[in-house]
Order: structure tokens, then sequence, then C-alpha cells
């Protein structure tokens, strides 16, 4: 979703191009990760969480406001297909079938960075002394999860025929917005495109990520609860998102084209 002139020096977003956003494209990427693999990117994106952390002395409502700006830093490097790429992805299927299997890809990729980051938690709860490192790990699982859904969010709209006009960057803001509403955007109410980062904006995906870090949160505990904790609050959480999404694009525009139309 990012271009060149997206990473110009002096835009109100800094470059994306550091290592928090390389992580996140790897662990939101189509290639099958391995497990050891997935906890091996998903540790290294909670150190380098931590050090941004602590490099912006970020606590209390600081923290919110400045998770906000990570995600609105990498947001443009969330990788969104268009409708041909997804067809072709998903064994050619297209409309209502194509939105059923983004869905539980979705649903199975949140599920295993809730259960990988619970494992994680917990396997700190249970060593006291590195009780303080968990919440980095949280962190990192509440942004590669917003990240998996605002893709599932943008390439639904790709599904129902619902594009969105502007730049990489704009473009990647006004899904980050609609997930922070957690509806889809109306192409017949322009307000509802939101490709400006305005303080109501920035306010709404501050709440909807630190609600998100929240539940998050409740899968500290010993052992192996928190990673079943994690995967089921994680999977619930997409599959509501997604009927949500469906919901509101149905109807609003012209059906969806046959696989035929999409590569003639």
């Amino acid at each position: 979703m990012s271009t060149e002139k997206d990473k110009q020096p002096g835009k109100e977003i800094a470059d994306p191009g550091d290592e928090v956003g390389e992580l996140v494209g790897r662990l939101t990427g189509e290639e099958e990760l391995e497990p050891a693999e997935r906890r091996r990117l998903l540790g290294r994106l909670a150190r380098a969480v931590s050090d941004g952390a602590r490099k912006a002395k970020s606590t209390g409502v600081g923290r919110g406001r400045w998770l906000a700006d990570l995600f609105l830093n990498i947001a443009p490097r969330i990788p969104i297909r268009d409708l041909q790429t997804l067809s072709e992805h998903h064994h050619g299927l297209t409309g209502e079938a194509l939105a059923d299997d983004l869905v539980r890809t979705a649903q199975k990729a949140t599920m295993t960075v809730g259960a990988v980051g619970g494992a994680l938690a917990a396997a700190e709860f249970a060593a006291p002394p590195l009780l303080l490192s968990a919440p980095a790990q949280l962190v990192a699982e509440t942004i590669v999860v917003a990240a998996i859904e605002v893709k599932l969010l943008a390439e639904l709209h790709e599904v129902y025929g619902v594009r969105i006009d502007g730049s990489g960057a704009q473009r990647a803001f006004a899904f980050s917005s609609a997930w922070a509403r957690q509806r889809g955007i109306d192409p017949l109410a322009p307000a509802s495109v939101t490709l400006a980062l305005g303080a109501a904006t920035k306010a709404a995906l501050r709440k909807r990520l630190m609600r998100t870090l929240g539940r998050h949160l409740t899968t500290l505990g010993p052992f192996l609860t928190g990673a079943v904790a994690g995967g089921a609050l994680n999977r619930a959480a997409t599959k509501k998102l997604g009927e949500t999404i469906r919901n509101d694009l149905r109807g609003k525009l012209p059906p969806a084209p046959r696989r035929d139309q999409i590569t003639s």
C-alpha cells in the first residue's frame, strides 16, 4: 500500500520503513509461517516495541497515543491484495464464497497469533522476575491482530467492489479509521471515507487499540491458559468484525464480478 511519495520526509506520519513495519508486514503476509518462525518474529516485534516505548517514555494515557501513532506509521506496510490477486490466492473464488474464505483465514491468523502471544505471556507470568516484559509481548500481539483485521476489512471492500481512492497511505488511514469504528466504508456517503487524520479519527483508533490490548491482558495466566484464551478471544472478535463489515458492504454496489470478468 505504500509508495515512495508516501515516504517523503515532512509527512504527518513518520516513515514506516522501520523494524516494526517490516515485522508486521511479514507476520501479516501471505507466506505460511512455521510456528517457531512466528514465535521468533513476535519475539523480535516485542523487543522492538519495548525499545520504542522506552524511547518515547510512554506511560498511562500517553501510551495509548504512542500506540496509535505507531500503528499509523506501519499501516501503509500492511499488504492489501486487489480482487484479481485475492481470487487467484483463494482457488478462483469470488463473491460471498471468497468473503467466507477471507474471514476464515483471518480468524485462523488472529487465533494463531493469540495462541502464540498468550503462551509467551503465560511463560513470563510463570517466571516473576520477567513479568515486566509480558506487556510488550501483548502490545506486539495487539499490533499484529489489528493489522490482520485491517487487512481483512480492506480486502472485503475489494470483494464487494467498494473501491477507496487515494494514495497508499491515505487508503491505509481510511481502512484503519474504519477498523477503529468496526464498520465498513459507505461509498455513497463521502464523509465516511476518512482520508485525513483528524483528532477524532486518532482518538477512535487509540480507543480501539487500547480495548484490543485490554482484551489481550485478560490472557495473562499460568501455563497454557493464556494460549487458549488468547486464541479463542481473537478468533471470536475477528469473526464478529467480518460479519459486521460484510453486512455493511452488501447491496451498496452491483454484485461482485464473476471469475471470468476479473481476468478478462
